[in-house]
Formats: structure tokens, sequence, C-alpha cells
């Protein structure tokens, strides 16, 4: 969809007795200026009575209106009928007519000016209270449309848990769809032209969609692409701002749901993250390095030179960017606060993780994205999509052993508040000896994630049926099949064999470095030293019959018309209605 497409307005004036079509606009215009010409001025009658579709059986015509395949009647002002000319119908009307019957019960439609309730002040849709930008990631140079259906997907879904679960608010939240792909120019056709014709079209497709991911990464067209999804968010929100004028008066509120690298762009974006900047910090590290180190007199005074210099050069560029801005004051990168951040198969964390971000010692979200700036940062992840990646390990490390939050089936009935669910372990302390071992341990009742299946989380082997054959498999291609092995069966801790859990085990567990130690319970959950302040990891849960490989290929375009996924959103962008127990269906969630 571009801008210069029209979308055509249909508005119904003649409507068909008791289905209540409206007629073809190209008639319903003819008959409407007709019907204008012959009765301006003549009132209708007050309402509908209850015998609308009875025949007027003897009253003559005293206006006619011949179309292209029809005709019309008038018998009076609020009496209109509808024939058809065709050949069989004229014969059925002489013939019918001839056995006494009229020629309006015969083979007339009668015909309502006007719909058969009249509109109120109520009819209209409820106050937009919340709207969310829908941001798209790669492949959209692919299907320009794509992200307009899929917001649609996603909307027509929202749509569906607001009637089930919000109908009683007063208020709704709107999703609008972000398309900011089409519109750069980038290199124009000069990746094109250096593409070889072989395979043409499997080329083309990983142009149109993995080729984005290398000009984000690109300083040449970095700035473009985040130029782009900047102008295109402010031109949408000053847009709707001006067709609904109390939003802002009324404190309306914005959230964000991108998907894949449009979580990366979203985030640089709100933070204003520039390569620049971590440019400069290895500088620094640089002459950290260069002072640590021994030097001559003649380097050591030179370095002692550049370091003043440089010191000099900042002073002067500072005193100009307050010259600058004393002048012209410079407007926000967004025109809004962003109230949830919501990421959906996103990469995010390794590409913080490649900027140098390390786990710290407090367990705020401000570690990663200030709260200034977004006041809520949610990740949601399909188990097996292979571009999604955990954030909270980032803020605390500790928390790589902490299974991501369970998102609510969409039919739990009264499901646990999410905030009242504890951290569980990801990794079993002790390996299951056997199938029914396993099952045993993980079917136990659990209040946060009301399992209906056994659950098999990461640290865990990809399943003990035919285990050995998988592992032996993995074995002897230790390239591209060990990577999905270790990928998708996240096997990353191995379990010692009972023989040797003795002094090496110990001598291992206190050699790890950087996870504090974990306190917990006979009931498998954990009790951390430091928490996260709230918990920012949420992974859906898998299908019964799911095959993880196949899930794979297919999760991470899956998200859109979730019922789960549209039931979180709008719990939390619900949240602060929920706070009144009388305003929703739904129990806190």
């Amino acid at each position: 969809f571009s801008e210069t497409e029209k979308i055509p307005v249909m508005r119904g004036q003649w409507f068909i007795d008791g289905t209540w079509q409206p007629l073809e606009e190209e008639e319903s215009n003819l008959i409407e200026q007709e019907h204008l010409n012959r009765f301006r001025g003549q009132q209708l009658q007050e309402s509908f009575d209850m015998e609308v579709s009875k025949p007027v059986d003897g009253k003559e015509a005293i206006h006619s209106l011949k179309l292209s395949r029809n005709h019309v009647d008038w018998h009076s002002v609020d009496e209109v009928y509808l024939y058809s000319d065709a050949t069989t119908s004229k014969i059925a009307r002489t013939v019918t007519q001839k056995l006494g019957f009229s020629k309006a019960s015969s083979s007339g439609t009668r015909l309502h000016r006007g719909y058969v309730e009249e509109a109120t002040l109520e009819d209209k849709p409820p106050q937009t209270s919340h709207i969310v930008f829908v941001v798209h990631g790669i492949g959209q140079k692919m299907d320009q449309g794509r992200i307009i259906k899929n917001t649609a997907m996603m909307r027509d879904t929202a749509r569906k848990v607001e009637e089930k679960y919000f109908s009683n608010l007063a208020t709704h939240v709107e999703f609008l769809p972000v398309e900011w792909r089409s519109k750069l120019t980038l290199d124009g056709d000069t990746v094109d032209s250096i593409t070889p014709d072989k395979v043409r079209g499997l080329r083309d497709m990983l142009n149109s969609s993995a080729m984005d991911i290398m000009y984000y990464t690109s300083p040449l067209y970095r700035d473009e692409l985040v130029k782009g999804l900047q102008q295109e968010l402010n031109r949408l929100y000053t847009l709707f701002c001006s067709r609904n004028p109390e939003f802002e008066e009324k404190g309306g509120k914005v959230s964000i749901v991108s998907h894949s690298l449009g979580c990366v762009i979203t985030y640089d974006i709100m933070t204003g993250w520039n390569p620049v900047r971590l440019y400069e910090q290895l500088l620094q590290k640089e002459e950290e390095e260069l002072e640590d180190r021994w030097m001559s007199y003649e380097e050591q005074r030179l370095l002692e030179e550049l370091y003043i210099t440089k010191q000099r050069l900042r002073e002067i560029e500072e005193r100009l960017h307050g010259l600058k801005a004393s002048t012209i004051s410079k407007p926000p990168v967004l025109k809004f606060k962003v109230e949830n951040f919501f990421c959906m198969g996103s990469p995010l964390a390794v590409f913080l993780a490649l900027r140098g971000i390390r786990p710290g010692n407090s367990g705020s979200q401000d570690h990663i994205l200030p709260r200034t700036i977004c006041n809520r940062l949610l990740n949601i992840f399909h188990p097996t999509d292979p571009v999604a990646y955990r954030l909270e390990p980032l803020i605390l490390k500790h928390y790589s052993n902490i299974s991501p939050v369970q998102i609510h089936w969409y039919n739990t009935a009264n499901p646990l508040p999410y905030e009242h669910m504890k951290p569980s372990f990801l990794n079993p302390t002790k390996e299951p000896t056997s199938v029914t071992d396993g099952e045993s341990t993980s079917t136990a009742p659990s209040p946060t994630t009301s399992p209906v299946m056994v659950r098999r989380h990461y640290g865990e082997s990809i399943t003990n049926i035919g285990k050995a054959s998988i592992l032996g498999a993995a074995s002897i291609g230790k390239g591209l099949g060990g990577m999905l092995f270790s990928r998708f069966g996240r096997s990353s801790t191995t379990t010692p064999e009972p023989g040797k859990e003795g002094a090496e085990g110990e001598e291992k567990k206190t050699t790890t470095v950087g996870t504090p130690p974990l306190s917990h319970s006979s009931s498998g959950f954990l009790e951390p030293i430091v928490e996260l302040e709230h918990r920012i990891d949420f992974e859906l849960r898998e299908g019964l019959v799911e095959s993880r490989y196949w899930s794979a290929v297919t999760s991470h375009t899956a998200y859109w018309s979730s019922l789960d996924i549209a039931l979180f959103l709008l719990t939390f962008m619900y949240k602060h209605d929920q706070e009144d127990p009388d305003k929703s269906n739904l129990d806190a969630v």
C-alpha cells in the first residue's frame, strides 16, 4: 500500500427489504437523484411499520424510472419497488398478474431509503486510550504490504480478546502499522547489478530480506534506516493526534511492538545509540592500556601532549554545542513517551552483547533501557525461534539459569498474575536417569506454569527417548549439524557421571566465575540474592504435537495471529484499568 493509492468509501442509500443489503452504488445514485427530483419536500414515515414487506395491492405506480437491467416504481413517497427487466422475469410477472396477483407481490423487491436503524450519537467506536505502533523487521521490501496484513491479523486477534476479557472497558487499544522500508533508497540498484543470474530467485529473496541486516551494520546506510523509522513513527503519531485531538488531552499512551531487526532499530532510536560512541570508548580504552605499559621519556611526553590537545578539543566542541543549543532547541527524537516496548522474535540481546553490554549487580531494567525512556521492556519469543535471544542474563548473569516466564494460554482459567510468578530453575541440578523419573519431576503441579504436558527446558536434552541416536548423529557432524543441535537443543551443560561426583564436582562448583550463589527450596523455585525488578523474558508455550525443528522454520513469523500474544499484550496495556476489579472480566494477569 502506498499513499498514492486511493481506497473507495462506499455509502449505502437504498437498501433491499428483508436482507437490508445496499444496492449497487451506480443504481443507488440514479434512484436517489430521481427520488429527490420527484418527491423533494414530501414527508416520509417517522419509522418503519411492522408490515414493511406487505405488497401494495391495487395501487398504481405514480412514478417510474428505467434502469439498464431493471426499473423502479414509486407507489408513494415511501413505497418503492425494484423490478427486473430480464425476459424470464417479464414472463413470470405476466403469468402471475393474469392469475390475479399484483405486480409488486409477484416479482417486485421493496426498497428502503436509509437503513433499518437510524444512527445515534452512541453509534461510534470506543475512545482510543492506547495506540500501538507495529514495526516490521527484515523482508518488507519483498512484500511491501506484509506489515499491514500482519497488523490487521494482530488487530483482529486483539478484538476477539477484548470482546472476551475486556468488554466492560469504555476504551480500546488501536494497532497502527509502521512501514519504514519502502521509502528508503539506500544503494539504489547497486547490489542488484552485482548479483549473479544463477538461482536468481533465491538471490533476490536474500537481497530483499537478509540484506537489511548488512545495511544496518554499514556505517554508510545505518543512519538512513534509523531516520526512516524515526520519521515514520513521528509522522503517524502527529497524524493520529490531528484526527483524535482528545488523545493527548486525556493522557493517551503509546506502546511499540517490534519484530526481528525492527527491535534493534527501535531500541537505538529510543536510546540514541550511535556507533561513534562505541568508537570513542575503544579509543579511551586504548589510552588507558598505553598508560599502563612502560614507555620512554619521549613517548610519555608526546602522549601527554596528545592528551592535553584532545582535552582542549573536547572543551571547544562542548562550547560550540552549547552555543548551538542556546540558539536552536533540538526537538526530541520521538514525539511521544513509550509506555511499553514489546520485542517479538528479537535479536536485540546479541547486538547489545556485541556492543559490550555485560551483566551488572542491579536488577533494574535501567541497565539496558532506562525507564525514563520506556516504562517497561518485554521480550517475547517462541522457544524454537532461531532469531530470538534472551535479555535478562544481560542484566543479571544468574538469570541464564532461570527459565523465562511462560505466557498463559488464551483459554487458561484464572491465570496466575505474572507479577506473582516466582522464578524457577532452567537447568535441573540432577538429570533424570529415566523417562519415568523425568516425567515424575516435570509433571509436579506448579502454580507458575500449570502445564498440561511434560515441559523440557533448554538445559535438558531434546528428549530422553531415542537420545543415544540423536547424540550419535550430532557427534558425526560438528559443523552445521552441531550448531543446529546446540541452538535448538540448548544442551549447554553436561551432567557428570554418578561415580565422578565428588571432589571434582565440588571443585567445579567453587570455580564458577560471575554466577552468584542461588538458594532454592525443595519446591524447585529460586530464591536468588538479587532479583529483577520486573521480569523481561516471556516465552510462548510449545504445542502438544509440535516438532521443534519444523517450528524453528515457522516460529519467527508466527507471532501475529497468536491469541496468547494478543492476550499478553492487552494484559499489560490495560494494566492500569485492571486495578479496578469491576472494569474487567479478566482476573489480574
